[in-house]
């Protein structure tokens, strides 16, 4: 059996590109797509509030493994650059490289 580990991060959209933020996620690029689900990435969602808060939801075996497979392609370089303005405090790292797993503290089987 397969161990899947849920992973949960938030990020910070600037609030005045939210609604454009969202728009461009409503067309993710198919092979931006293929290369997540090759790299283990399993039911992601991203959920942002109106204040630009991003909450980033994802099932892999081994989170790290998965974003390393990621940062090694080159439609993922492109999609980072493309989004990379539309956050706040990235300290010069890449939004996917930005993101810290959340301590998960309860889940319901």
């Amino acid at each position: 059996m397969v161990d899947t580990r849920r992973v949960c991060f938030l990020l910070k959209v600037r609030a005045d590109r939210a609604e454009e933020y969202r728009e461009r996620h409503e067309h993710v690029w198919d092979d931006m797509r293929a290369a997540l689900a090759e790299a283990g990435w399993r039911n992601y969602s991203l959920f942002l509030r109106e204040d630009g808060l991003l909450v980033g939801y994802l099932e892999t075996e081994d989170f790290e493994r998965s974003r390393a497979a990621m940062e090694s392609t080159e439609v993922n370089a492109r999609w980072q650059a493309e989004m990379a303005e539309f956050f706040e405090e990235l300290d010069g790292r890449a939004p996917d490289a930005a993101m810290r797993p959340l301590a998960e503290v309860f889940h319901l089987d």
